[in-house]
């Protein structure tokens, strides 16, 4: 067991609303959402001593929020440079403080307009990648190891069909989300590639909007059981990499259940990282969730409907992972007992087990 598991709870999540336009600041859209979980865990702005934020060159700066929330003293503070690895990770760092007693009660946001302001998709891969590959962006990037990860595993479009169209069913509950309709097959056959085998709808949306949660060493809450964060040669270094399919998922499985002495058979929610639909069956096969024999079949029958419930970064929004988080404290609050959480940057990334 990892020496601060169990000692930090989530005690309250906001978001604002999820747009394509917000017509705001980054530092707006922050605002509100961490005004928003500290109302839900019952606290004030004043009360918090710790704020932590990821982005890149895309949000409000951490010291600018504390000063809009009129937090008079800020204690431990930090912008962690990074996208999707932090999504999950990012719960690591504030029970870690938690348990070193540097904070009783700490506020995680992530804000960014991602559809007006700066588009994730035009974010670069690195020369490396870049000049060897002809690589412009992340999309070609994860394409070509989506393309390699289909070929081994035998998945065709139809499968990935299964996982977009039933993120979107999971979606038509949630009225957060900005994809709610249907998407029959044909329908999804007919939308324009971006990069084969990704047509536009295998991709997670582009949102304006702005998600924070208080995790707290004296509130109750959904317990923060295990983190774990690391990663290996594969999608992001194409030209040193025996397997280029391999995401985080590969190197940290192991690594997160050897931390927290669970198995796959404990998780009753899990809430990857979706911002490509082939990601979720390599993530639900690296964390031994479905042998990869049965991944077929399983996507096609629809039983991963127990995947992202409220439609994830694909159907929901994209608020770089953190409103996967946010929803996993919905889904344990409501009854569910372990939520399997990650966080994706390519062979990098992010894992997190929390418990009711």
């Amino acid at each position: 067991m990892q020496p601060f598991a169990g000692c930090a709870a989530v005690a309250g999540v906001g978001m604002t609303a999820l747009s394509r336009e917000s017509g705001r600041t980054e530092l707006e859209l922050a605002v509100e959402a961490c005004r928003a979980a500290c109302a839900d865990a019952g606290i004030e702005p004043r009360d918090v001593d710790a704020l932590l934020s990821y982005h890149m060159n895309d949000s409000a700066p951490v010291v600018q929020v504390a000063r809009s929330l009129g937090m008079q003293r800020l204690g431990w503070h930090n912008d962690i440079a990074g996208g999707g690895t932090q999504a999950a990770s990012i719960l690591g760092d504030a029970a870690m403080l938690i348990h070193a007693g540097l904070a009783r009660n700490i506020v995680i946001y992530r804000a960014l307009n991602g559809r007006s302001g700066r588009r994730m998709n035009t974010a670069s891969t690195g020369p490396q990648e870049r000049y060897t590959y002809g690589l412009a962006g992340p999309i070609p990037l994860f394409a070509l190891a989506a393309t390699r990860y289909l070929h081994d595993t035998g998945l065709t479009a139809e499968h990935l069909h299964a996982v977009v169209a039933q993120s979107r069913d999971n979606a038509k509950a949630n009225p957060r989300a900005l994809r709610r309709e249907p998407l029959e097959l044909d329908e999804y056959l007919a939308r324009p590639y971006v990069c084969t085998p990704l047509r536009t709808v295998d991709c997670c949306q582009e949102t304006d909007g702005a998600c924070a949660l208080v995790v707290s060493g004296v509130l109750d809450g959904p317990r923060v059981q295990a983190v774990v964060r690391g990663g290996g040669p594969g999608c992001s270094s194409m030209d040193r990499a025996p397997d280029v399919t391999a995401i985080f998922s590969a190197y940290v499985a192991p690594m997160l259940w050897e931390a927290s002495g669970m198995r796959p058979s404990d998780v009753d929610v899990a809430l990857p990282y979706d911002a490509y639909s082939w990601l979720v069956p390599r993530q639900l096969e690296d964390f031994g969730l479905v042998e990869r024999a049965d991944l077929g079949p399983y996507l096609l029958e629809r039983r991963h409907a127990w995947v992202n419930p409220h439609g994830g970064l694909l159907s929901e929004g994209y608020v770089h992972g953190l409103n996967n988080v946010a929803q996993a404290v919905r889904e344990l609050r409501a009854g569910r007992e372990v939520a399997l959480v990650t966080g994706f940057g390519g062979s990098y990334g992010s894992a997190a087990l929390l418990t009711k």
